[in-house]
């Protein structure tokens, strides 16, 4: 028995033995246990079913037991209400013997639960950002966060890139100040490519730190790959390999899951689909398939790659690429427990998809996983923040309303001069009111943010593009894309692998009423959510092409497919080069660039591209290439060189001049945002312009005239 072990308080020890059955920890508990001891803030990095949960509850636990503890002591935070159902079992199973009490706090959670008695708070309290922005406007149960101790960040990695990421960044402050001390922060999280940056984001300057990362050891993993051009041949597949197990079928978008079983639809036993934009008891029901004995197949988008246990299973199934090595690691993670090998099938469109998958495995091997980068210009979240701050107060100055705002983590590197003209663009749009140097909400925020108790302000999740979809009884089937219910296509649909018809629509209420619909074909539901692949995925297909063969070892028709694609690009270009050659398509001579980065060098550099063409000829891109069609002259691939070594040399002013930027609206608060902040932001945070800048100064023109004019890794140009 360890020190660490021993070192537990009694009645912790009895419920590691008696419950779970553990006379000992892992390394992975005993490092988190005593990383937590030391008080220092901490990063636990484990794969799926490392026992991530267990590493925080335990010291957190330990140390509430021996120190006493009155009010809510610990907060576990997680970016999902379907994984705070899933974890509460596991936090009642450390609480209830040792007399602590847990208490769930989200959407789906009746009012009536959401709050407590005077005087009786839970001491695990388990909730989403947006439900603890509501409940620190609750001053009455306020008082019961003053001797908060802990806060645990599940799945801290959902966060870290997205408007949630900063919100949950504001709340981590505040809660500091609430409780008059540095409450302690501990992010639990799948493997990242920068955790000591993902630490310093969680955590804050001058603050102990520490990541607690225990290696994996090396075991055995089996993959297949099958390459189908046909769908009807794919599917198929697809029905041969999950028939008789336990499986998990990834797609890469909510319309292919929606396809995709439709296809299975009698072909495979126990069939469900989880996806965001269903209800959370269709995703429920889907989830809980996998608890009943024998088969069971599960289609699914990234909604079941977070740390939701779903229990054993015998395989998962990849159809088409994964974007990212993080996503594959995660999804790979499904599978492999109970001292069986991880499995992944992955079913193939094409030799081009791959090689994206071999990329993919090859830089997993390499423990080369994409990097988080958190926004620095969030502009919008500034806003929501403001108006809460005012909210709370019910009147405050500009100038106490600026220092609160860069008091806040988030905003410290945000200029006052910016949060002064936010204020001045908010008064001008009346959303806020002046009396006397007193700011108060305008007439506009109460019209636009006032319903509900100011329900709309505690979220930066932008809502507005999205209808209800129900039943006239009033059963919540999902979610619809405005753009899809506005569309000529609306009236028939799928969701949830069933048919449904739209009978009427509440644009009011953002609701449409539905029933189930006939087989005939309906229409896409969702619109949108393009699939991508990440710079760490776009550099490792570069290297195998440069390389001329995978270093894994590969089945002989996959090393013949690979083969295949590379021999269609050109050899001798460098790491970084924009490799030019004119290829023959089905339109005709057209001239390819090669970029081997990803989808937003690709849109920049286009823009770019077609500005040094004068705005002569067709292009279209995507995460490798860039395709020109249509230039004119004695010269178009000449032509086509010029430009791209013109684009290269661009002024940083010249490069931001030419982008555009897309509306407002895609982002909540976003139409709040002054013109050129607004263009800061995106420039910032969306297109990581700083970032763009350093590979298009770096980037050489490699010309090349291949023997193989056939196109390959180009985008599509109908």
């Amino acid at each position: 028995m360890s020190s660490v072990y021993e070192g537990l308080h009694e009645s912790l020890q009895s419920v590691l033995l008696q419950r779970l059955g553990w006379s000992e920890l892992r390394d992975v508990q005993e490092q988190t246990c005593r990383a937590v001891w030391s008080g220092s803030d901490v990063l636990v990095l484990a794969p799926t079913a490392g026992g991530k949960t267990e590493a925080a509850l335990i010291p957190v636990t330990d140390i509430m037991l021996k120190e006493g503890c009155r009010g809510v002591a610990c907060i576990y935070i997680s970016p999902l209400k379907a994984l705070i159902n899933d974890q509460e079992g596991r936090f009642l199973t450390f609480a209830v013997p040792t007399g602590l009490e847990v208490q769930k706090w989200h959407g789906d959670v009746p009012k009536g639960d959401r709050a407590w008695a005077a005087g009786e708070p839970p001491h695990f309290l388990m909730i989403t950002p947006e439900s603890l922005e509501v409940l620190m406007l609750e001053r009455k149960l306020m008082a019961d966060l003053k001797n908060l101790r802990f806060v645990v960040i599940d799945e801290v990695h959902a966060f870290v890139e997205s408007e949630r990421g900063i919100h949950l960044r504001c709340l981590l402050d505040r809660l500091d100040k609430v409780a008059g001390r540095n409450v302690q922060r501990i992010g639990l999280s799948a493997t990242v490519g920068n955790p000591e940056d993902v630490l310093g984001w969680l955590s804050a300057p001058g603050r102990a730190q520490e990541v607690v990362r225990v290696p994996v050891p090396p075991r055995e993993k089996k993959f297949s790959f099958t390459v189908e051009p046909d769908e009807g041949r794919r599917i198929t597949s697809l029905v041969r390999v999950v028939s008789g197990k336990k499986a998990i079928v990834f797609v890469n978008s909510r319309s292919d899951a929606e396809k995709v079983i439709k296809s299975l639809r009698g072909r495979v036993d126990h069939l469900s689909v989880h996806h965001s934009s269903l209800s959370p008891e269709t995703r429920s029901e889907a989830e809980s398939a996998f608890s009943r004995e024998g088969s069971a197949c599960i289609v699914c988008t990234s909604s079941l790659e977070l740390g939701i246990d779903i229990g054993d299973l015998d395989i998962v199934v990849q159809l088409g690429s994964p974007g990212s090595v993080s996503s594959f690691l995660q999804r790979m993670g499904r599978s492999g427990r109970r001292g069986k090998p991880p499995f992944v099938a992955f079913i193939l469109r094409d030799p081009c998809e791959l090689l994206c998958t071999v990329a993919v495995i090859e830089c997993a091997s390499k423990k080369e996983v994409e990097p988080l980068i958190p926004h620095v210009r969030p502009y919008n979240v500034l806003v929501q923040q403001l108006l809460l701050e005012i909210l709370r107060k019910r009147r405050a100055s500009a100038k106490s309303i600026t220092a609160a705002l860069r008091g806040l983590t988030p905003f410290r590197e945000i200029p006052a001069a910016a949060v002064e003209e936010i204020i001045r663009n908010l008064r001008a749009e009346e959303y806020l009111v002046a009396d006397g140097e007193m700011l108060m909400l305008g007439y506009r925020a109460e019209k636009e943010f006032g319903q509900a108790n100011w329900r709309d302000l505690y979220s930066v999740i932008h809502g507005g593009g999205e209808f209800r979809a129900v039943t006239p009884d009033g059963e919540i089937v999902g979610r619809l894309d405005a753009r899809f219910v506005n569309s000529k296509n609306s009236a028939n649909f799928q969701l949830g692998g069933k048919n449904w018809t739209m009978i009427t629509c509440d644009e009011a209420r953002n609701r449409v009423v539905v029933v189930p619909g006939s087989e005939q074909k309906g229409g896409i539901f969702w619109t949108g959510g393009e699939h991508g692949y990440s710079d760490v995925v776009c550099r490792g297909v570069s290297r195998i092409i440069r390389r001329g063969k995978s270093s894994l070892p590969l089945p002989d028709d996959a090393v013949i497919n690979l083969a295949r694609v590379i021999s269609k690009v050109p050899a001798g270009f460098k790491r970084g080069d924009i490799v030019i050659e004119a290829r023959e398509g089905a339109r005709g001579v057209g001239v390819l660039l090669l970029t081997f980065r990803n989808n937003n060098f690709g849109k920049l550099y286009s823009s770019l591209l077609t500005r040094a063409l004068r705005s002569r000829g067709r292009m279209s891109y995507n995460d490798f290439s860039l395709l020109v069609r249509g230039v004119r002259g004695d010269d178009p691939f000449g032509t086509v060189v010029h430009a791209a070594e013109e684009a290269g040399m661009f002024s940083r002013e010249e490069v931001e001049s030419v982008i555009l930027l897309p509306a407002p609206d895609g982002w909540k608060f976003g139409s709040l945002i002054p013109a050129a902040r607004f263009r800061e932001m995106v420039l910032s945070d969306m297109y990581h312009i700083d970032d763009f800048m350093a590979e298009l100064s770096s980037a050489r023109v490699f010309v090349s005239e291949p023997d193989n004019p056939e196109a390959t890794i180009a985008p599509d140009d109908t």
